[in-house]
């Protein structure tokens, strides 16, 4: 593990994808348009080191997109000189497979949990409705969230819970029945990641009731909430689906135009 003594927060971007209503990622470049009739979705999974902490927020979409597997974070770990072991913790926004099927890997033809010597932190009643189903949408999901379900460190958050004193998370439904915001706070750095609810920088300024949403009108709630709450208390936020710069601050607020951001670097390292 790195030995820094500084907290920092990082994206670890695994690339951008048109995903149409077969729900298919396939691999564009950045600034490319998707298909038509298709969604664009970048992929930010967010690593939180601390002196004694490697966090995850969200963990990307493994092996269930074009050209996508553990080697993407891997080699964006190696970067901040950490492995696959060194990252402690994994926090999950919420349970589509776009934001967790890097928990486990089949790179030598059967399933492996990707981090393994990381807790994974779940809502507890997404997990419970997410495991009762008879399929996580196609057999090779269903046995992925199985494994996990059998192998992986898995510790259960309560709707709202505290499970370190610098993080913190709450639910806030919306875009699923149990999602989560998630909440870095130390003292000195401050950082939030609301999964899909504030999926892109663009959503802040934007008034909409998303019709792919389980609750549309709570997501749009639950995200103006969430953004008066960063501006007021000086949170970044990290946009999980941001193509361009997913970590940003509000840095001003018009009546007319909305809130005014501010670009975060993510953390490299010289």
């Amino acid at each position: 593990m790195t030995n820094s003594k500084t907290t920092y927060a990082s994206v670890l971007y695994e690339g951008t994808f048109s995903v149409g209503l077969d729900k298919k990622f396939v691999r564009i470049d950045r600034d490319d348009p998707p298909a038509k009739g298709a969604l664009k979705l970048s992929l930010n999974p967010f690593l939180i080191h601390t002196p004694d902490r490697n966090y995850l927020f969200d963990c990307g979409i493994g092996e269930f997109g074009e050209d996508t597997g553990p080697e993407t974070i891997r080699r964006n770990l190696e970067q901040h000189g950490l492995t696959e072991f060194d990252v402690t913790d994994i926090f999950l926004s919420h349970l589509h497979y776009d934001h967790i099927g890097g928990l486990a890997h089949r790179e030598d033809g059967y399933w492996e949990l990707t981090f393994p010597e990381a807790k994974i932190w779940v809502s507890k009643k997404g997990w419970e409705k997410v495991t009762a189903m008879d399929k996580y949408y196609d057999g090779e999901k269903t046995e992925f969230i199985s494994f996990i379900d059998a192998k992986a460190d898995l510790h259960f958050l309560s709707e709202e819970d505290q499970p370190y004193p610098d993080m913190t998370v709450k639910k806030i439904g919306g875009h699923t029945e149990f999602h989560q915001v998630l909440l870095f706070d130390d003292g000195e750095q401050k950082y939030m990641q609301a999964g899909d609810v504030i999926g892109t920088k663009g959503s802040i300024n934007r008034k909409y009731a998303a019709k792919y949403d389980f609750e549309p009108k709570v997501s749009q709630q639950m995200r103006e909430e969430l953004a008066r709450k960063a501006f007021d208390e000086g949170f970044t936020i990290m946009s999980y689906h941001e193509d361009r710069n997913p970590l940003y601050k509000l840095t001003g607020y018009d009546e007319k135009t909305g809130y005014s951001t501010e670009n975060v670097d993510s953390y490299e390292p010289a």
